[in-house]
């Protein structure tokens, strides 16, 4: 019976797969291990009973799978004209890739937290983050016996739910008249077969789950071609079979089950670790919204920033920083193989009450992958990289900024951590990798990953004190971040009134419906995250020479006046102006960064400075709000900017107007 199956299989491969079979037979190397990516969508359209078979009882029906590709592989060689380069691969596996068919379900792709028994004996897929990456081993996969009584030969397999130890039957296996029902078994020399093996854990993300649960995670068995493709912090989706591992046997400790993931077909999805999806007609919508603000497109840019926290009244200078911080800039890389990164990292300074953390848990509901710690929480490791001793050998689990890699990392209470783990962070938010040597263990983690920290001035801030005083963060650390906001409560009373009348209105009549309720509306958060995934994958903005001369002349006007800004104003500066402009030009729809963009670059860093070179909105951020007429006012700003910057380099606005 299980030859018809074999057969079967063997005519599917042949008809939608013989050009991987030539390829994999006209290899050079006989005793790779070869995988054969099957979909299993295309075997359901072609043989309905057989992907059932497949699905339902994989553990007896994957193996026949391997040896129909190893049939078809003669069947195949055969027919091939030039069989001296050719030969046949033993070592060949069907890897089943379930994206795409009716197995992606609740019930054959639960989430990590919800297997249980009923999914063991059937092909489950399971989606996670990779937390643990254990090192690749050599494991026995089959050895041979012969009975010496009747000289039959027979295989034996280890068992995994034992720690992969081998048990002899208790009598010969032989079946028929040969059968002698001998118990004495010599081993055949050369016959061990073993296999590559490596063990990994995965993770249910944390952005699934609500407040108070505990991500699960299950460790996952990968051999052969598998081992190695993956590492800490890479989105997987693996599908396999679901078995189980006795625990070890400890004295006084009840021995369980504990489950565990032979994979079959394991797929990185770091490409595609958004999964916002965005059709054409929201495209269509942004196009639309843009061109309704053809002539005023600031107002425009103002409707979409009022969609980022809108429970919070004004903060105008943040609310535009977090949305620069969150697109970023275009990820630049030399002819010697430099990178100088894409992603900004934005720092909120403040007294309490000012609304650090609520900006900070709305950046991460705004990220498709994200992160959220607190100084006070997290050590070097559970930032970086931590190394633990698992059954007797050392592994690297990863920490917060792995984990976030490709999204947002928040640090609340910044100020909490000890300075050596700050110092931990600096390759991070730069180089943008982990580079570790524990334990024997020597590698490299990437963390392309915007850090956004919260923290509270030490004491009473003091304006004439340098940032880095007052809050007690040193020089290379500050000179990281793109863009640092001072927010400080001075006691304002027309401020004051204005923000609690505000809160008063909304608590007395939440529903009720004015012009920026309605603005608000129009950018609700799926909305809001839609376009800051559609804008970072469309548009690479380009510096204009008149961009690129704005900035420069601003970066030689910050270098001359830096003297309680020396922590700041460094080269890195420069990098952090191109970042903001390129992210300014791709936050109002273009791929060309204009003088607007390099302008409104300026007046971000302008704020994140503790004393002005230009415009003076220092310490201010707290109390920006939005104007009624903002591209009026940015073109007073612009004049006064332009008409700062012309004693630099000897030119005048007049002059630039006219390019």
């Amino acid at each position: 019976m299980g030859s018809d199956y074999i057969h079967a299989f063997a005519r599917f491969l042949l008809r939608h797969h013989s050009h991987d079979l030539r390829s994999i037979l006209f290899s050079q190397d006989p005793m790779l291990h070869f995988p054969l990516s099957v979909d299993f969508a295309e075997l359901t359209e072609a043989i309905p009973s057989l992907s059932y078979l497949i699905f339902s009882q994989p553990t007896e029906f994957l193996p026949l799978f391997d040896d129909a590709a190893r049939l078809a592989q003669g069947v195949i060689l055969e027919d091939c004209k030039d069989q001296d380069n050719a030969n046949l691969k033993e070592f060949v596996h069907v890897r089943i890739n379930v994206c795409g068919s009716p197995l992606e379900c609740p019930e054959t792709f639960p989430s990590i937290g919800r297997v249980r028994v009923k999914h063991r004996g059937i092909l489950l897929t399971l989606k996670g983050i990779v937390i643990r990456s254990g090192a690749v081993k050599m494991i026995e996969g089959e050895r041979e016996y012969e009975c010496r009584k009747c000289k039959h030969r027979f295989k034996v397999f280890p068992e995994l739910e034992t720690g992969n130890a081998i048990r002899l039957p208790t009598s010969c296996p032989s079946e028929g008249a040969r059968s002698c029902e001998g118990s004495n078994f010599q081993f055949v020399e050369n016959s061990i077969v073993c296999h590559d093996y490596q063990e990994i854990k995965i993770q249910e993300s944390t952005q699934l789950l609500g407040v108070g649960s505990i991500p699960r995670s299950i460790p996952v068995i990968l051999k052969d071609d598998l081992v190695d493709i993956v590492k800490a912090g890479d989105d997987v989706i693996v599908t396999g079979l679901l078995t189980a591992k006795w625990s070890p046997d400890l004295k006084d400790v009840r021995c369980d089950l504990d489950p565990i993931l032979v994979a079959n077909h394991v797929r990185r999805t770091n490409e595609l670790k958004s999964d916002i999806d965005i059709p054409e007609d929201v495209a269509k919508k942004f196009e639309q919204f843009w061109s309704n603000f053809k002539h005023t497109p600031l107002k425009g840019r103002n409707a979409i920033l009022r969609g980022i926290c809108p429970q919070i009244f004004g903060l105008f200078t943040v609310k535009l920083a977090v949305a620069l911080t969150l697109i970023g800039g275009v990820q630049h890389v030399d002819a010697s193989g430099t990178k100088v990164r894409g992603e900004s990292h934005l720092l909120l300074v403040g007294d309490p009450g000012t609304g650090k953390s609520q900006f900070l848990k709305f950046a991460a509901k705004l990220s498709n992958r994200s992160v959220i710690t607190t100084g006070l929480g997290s050590t070097s490791a559970g930032l970086t990289v931590t190394a633990i001793k698992d059954g007797g050998e050392w592994m690297l689990e990863a920490g917060a900024l792995v984990l976030a890699d490709g999204g947002i990392c928040c640090i609340d209470e910044f100020d909490s951590m000890r300075e050596h783990d700050r110092a931990t962070i600096h390759e991070a938010m730069e180089q943008q990798t982990i580079s570790i040597a524990k334990a024997g263990l020597v590698t490299t983690l990437s963390t392309r990953t915007i850090v956004f920290g919260a923290t509270n001035p030490k004491g009473q801030y003091d304006p004439n004190q340098s940032l880095s005083v007052n809050t007690t963060l040193s020089g290379p650390l500050l000179s990281r971040f793109d863009i640092v906001l001072v927010l400080l409560d001075t006691k304002n009373p027309e401020w004051d009134q204005i923000v609690s009348s505000h809160i008063l209105s909304e608590k007395k009549d939440p529903e009720r419906g004015t012009d920026n309720e309605d603005l608000k509306n129009v950018w609700p958060m799926p909305m809001l995250r839609r376009y800051i995934h559609y804008v970072k994958g469309h548009f690479k903005p380009i510096l204009t020479k008149e961009a690129e001369r704005v900035i420069s002349s601003y970066y030689q006007l910050q270098r001359r006046s830096a003297t309680q800004n020396a922590a700041r104003t460094t080269v890195r500066m420069l990098e952090s102006l191109i970042r903001l402009a390129q992210a300014h030009a791709r936050l109002m729809f273009r791929n060309e960064v204009t003088r607007l963009d390099a302008i409104a670059a300026i007046l971000c860093v302008e704020s994140s400075m503790t004393t002005s070179a230009i415009v003076d909105s220092a310490g201010n951020a707290l109390h920006s709000n939005f104007t009624e007429n903002p591209d009026e006012e940015f073109a007073k700003q612009e004049k006064l900017i332009l008409g700062q910057l012309q004693s630099i380099d000897g030119f005048s606005w007049e002059e630039l107007s006219c390019r």
